[in-house]
């Protein structure tokens, strides 16, 4: 079974209309331009119209079945027939310009709301998706979506204008062999249909492989450094080239489906050409059509098919675009689990107290219970410490407190306001976080550092870097904070990542400090200078501090030691040991560990 079918099953699928329906709002916002293209594009359609009419003219005239032709009649024709032909290039210059041009802005538009609905969603979101697939469908998807946008409504509008003009032209010539002609068309119709969910299918598909493709990719170049060290490169290759001959195999299977509609146009095609031949040849032998009437049937009806094979090329364009729709409805669709309660008011932290009132968590995607029943008081301005083995709940206390995730019951309160009642914003602004997975965004050292605080100024980011004790390898740099760290920081060590991550909290200057492993990766020297700033800056502020290195909370105010029903101890570095229970056997451990 299809590899891409199977990982899709289960999702929402759109019916064409709803897709349609979904999509019309953005092409709706750019009507005045829709319009003047529709109207550029019935332009394009005279010629095609007007020819077969002289044609007619100038068959009857020489076979003497109508008034003879002069010369000033034929260079009066000739006149319109160009005039008709400049007047087809100015409006097809506007089309190919301007049509575009709109399907450009409703992409843009597409794009950001993909976007900004994606910076609303959780972590569990971001747990469950690709990075490659994500990215596939707010850039890959969306682009066909441009030519989606101008040429669905101009093709079919054309085509409708054709073959509406045809009919009545040929109808007024020979109603009965106009009737044959067109009769053809809705068996067309309905073939088309059929193939069309075939071809819908396999392109759907085709995207969702490319996206699988992308995220390969990106995992291996991301992670080449780990690929070298392990020697893994031929895994790699096999990995890569196992998606890309699935990838092969799915985009064979749409040109079959491809080739399977073409074909079947052609043979429409012969039959109605088939039926202009033998039906029209015998209405002029009877005399019941003139020559030149049977000649504008077979320039109309060339004009027809000419039609129909434009929907057909047309017709993989727009299964494309149909299929970037549907997958960025899929993204829109998707709810967003956490996000401002209806009159939600701003935080205004004055003393910084963190309550947890009979909390209980578990993972949306696997229910994992991390927490339960789980009660702590952190006071303004506390300096409390979280220690413990893993999996024991504390990176998890730390997400709860900005709402990464959601409480399962229970509340969490900041003096005494629930978290839940205020927005977003105002309580992510006023919290500080460095978390033990450093990363840093592509771009300068001052980037990283004023990412909370945009308009800082240099000397601001210098003295958040120096209390961070960033600023003595800054310094080395010839451009200094201007320096240039590569993607995700490559082009530095992992202390210097994890100071510049650290000034950037400086910075920020929060109420509330959490510091998930915030000196794991650093050496002692620049540990201890670190731990210095960071109880300078705790001062008169509440701080939560997570550790695996006991020697770094040591001089907490409080520190707590979470087990698997958890809070197991709490109490000064010194109480702790005297206890001789669970911290006393972390300390020792990791003494033992340092011999």
């Amino acid at each position: 079974m299809n590899k891409a079918f199977t990982e899709e099953k289960g999702k929402q699928t759109y019916s064409a209309k709803t897709l349609l329906k979904r999509f019309f709002p953005y092409i709706k916002k750019y009507r005045h331009l829709m319009i003047l293209d529709l109207v550029f594009a019935s332009m394009t359609t005279l010629c095609d119209i007007v020819l077969p009419m002289i044609m007619r003219r100038v068959t009857n005239s020489a076979l003497g079945n109508a008034a003879p032709l002069t010369e000033g009649i034929i260079l009066k024709m000739a006149l319109i027939y160009v005039i008709l032909r400049l007047i087809d290039a100015g409006a097809n210059f506007f089309m190919q310009s301007q049509g575009h041009i709109m399907g450009v802005y409703i992409e843009t538009d597409m794009r950001r709301d993909a976007f900004d609905h994606l910076q609303r969603l959780s972590g569990s979101y971001y747990s469950n998706h690709k990075i490659g697939q994500i990215m596939g469908r707010i850039t890959n998807d969306l682009f066909d979506v441009t030519e989606f946008a101008h040429h669905c409504p101009e093709e079919f509008f054309i085509a409708g204008i054709k073959i509406v003009v045809s009919f009545v032209i040929l109808a007024n010539a020979s109603f009965l062999l106009t009737l044959m002609i067109f009769a053809c068309i809705p068996l067309m119709i309905f073939v088309s249909a059929k193939i069309n969910h075939w071809l819908r299918a396999t392109q759907k598909a085709q995207r969702f492989q490319i996206g699988e493709l992308n995220a390969a990719i990106e995992d291996s170049l991301l992670g080449e450094r780990v690929v070298k060290a392990f020697t893994a490169e031929d895994e790699e290759k096999r990995k890569f080239e196992e998606g890309n001959v699935e990838f092969q195999r799915i985009k064979k299977h749409f040109y079959y489906a491809m080739a399977t509609f073409g074909t079947s146009t052609r043979l429409f095609d012969g039959l109605m050409y088939t039926v202009v031949i033998v039906a029209g040849s015998l209405f002029l032998i009877n005399g019941r059509i003139e020559a030149g009437d049977l000649v504008a049937y077979v320039l109309y009806v060339s004009t027809l098919i000419q039609t129909i094979r434009r929907i057909v090329e047309f017709t993989e364009q727009f299964q494309r675009g149909m299929t970037g729709i549907e997958r960025f409805c899929e993204i829109i669709d998707t709810p967003i689990d956490i996000e401002d309660e209806p009159g939600a008011g701003e935080l205004n932290v004055t003393n910084g107290s963190i309550s947890f009132n009979n909390v209980c968590f578990e993972y949306p995607d696997d229910h994992n219970k991390v927490l339960k029943d789980f009660n702590l008081e952190v006071k303004t301005g506390e300096n409390l410490a979280i220690v413990g083995a893993s999996g024991g709940g504390k990176t998890t206390i730390c997400n709860l407190i900005p709402r990464f995730y959601d409480l399962t019951s229970g509340e969490i309160t900041i003096d005494d306001t629930n978290i839940k009642k205020v927005t977003l914003k105002s309580l992510r602004s006023a919290i500080g976080m460095v978390q033990q997975d450093v990363y840093l965004f592509s771009g300068t050292i001052r980037d990283n550092i004023a990412y909370g605080r945009p308009g800082a100024t240099d000397e601001e980011v210098m003295e958040a870097a120096r209390l961070a004790g960033a600023d003595e390898f800054i310094k080395d740099y010839e451009n200094g904070i201007y320096t240039y760290i590569g993607e995700r920081g490559v082009k530095l060590s992992g202390g210097q990542k994890q100071r510049i991550s650290i000034a950037r909290v400086f910075l920020k200057n929060p109420k509330i400090l959490i510091l998930d492993e915030a000196t794991s990766a650093l050496d002692n020297e620049s540990e201890i200078l670190v731990t210095k700033s960071l109880k300078d800056l705790a001062k008169g502020r509440t701080t939560i501090t997570i550790a695996h290195r006991l020697t770094t909370v040591k001089d907490a105010d409080r520190i707590i030691v979470l087990g698997k029903n958890g809070i197991e101890e709490e109490g000064t570095h010194e109480e702790l040991l005297k206890k001789e229970g669970s911290y006393y056997r972390l300390w020792n451990r990791m003494a033992d560990m340092n011999m």
